[in-house]
């Protein structure tokens, strides 16, 4: 298998294990703390992000040539971009089409995760140095 399918698979891993937390953490604020879903979304992504960028850090893209805070400005900026998408299209789902807020939010997380996350992550966060 090819390095860059491997790279892909693990950022997916990644995710996946990221988004596990997320998904506690925002069902948590949602229904036990009775938080609206937008600000549950805010909340749950930001602590989700920390276990992402740790993971894709040290594992998914072996990234660590360069400097944390150099990468870290830039995942803020992508974790901002994708908690804004991401709450701006569960606001739409739940609150004005009212769909259900657990399909709603892994409607929303799989299209962002995988069109912006993914993307921004891979070729500017975590860009491997040219050889």
């Amino acid at each position: 298998m090819s390095s860059k399918v491997i790279t892909f698979l693990k950022a997916q891993l990644s995710a996946f294990l990221g988004g596990l937390f997320d998904f506690g953490v925002y069902s948590a604020c949602y229904k036990l703390l009775h938080i609206s879903a937008p600000f549950s979304n805010a909340i749950s992504g930001s602590l989700g992000a920390v276990v992402n960028f740790l993971i894709n850090r040290y594992w998914s893209f072996g990234s660590t040539q360069k400097s944390v805070g150099s990468q870290l400005w830039k995942f803020v900026i992508v974790v901002c971009g994708s908690i804004a998408l991401k709450s701006t299209g569960i606001h739409f789902l739940v609150d004005v089409y009212h769909l259900n807020f657990l399909f709603s939010k892994l409607v929303v997380e799989l299209l962002v995760s995988l069109g912006f996350n993914y993307t921004l992550q891979r070729f500017w966060v975590f860009k491997a140095e040219e050889k």
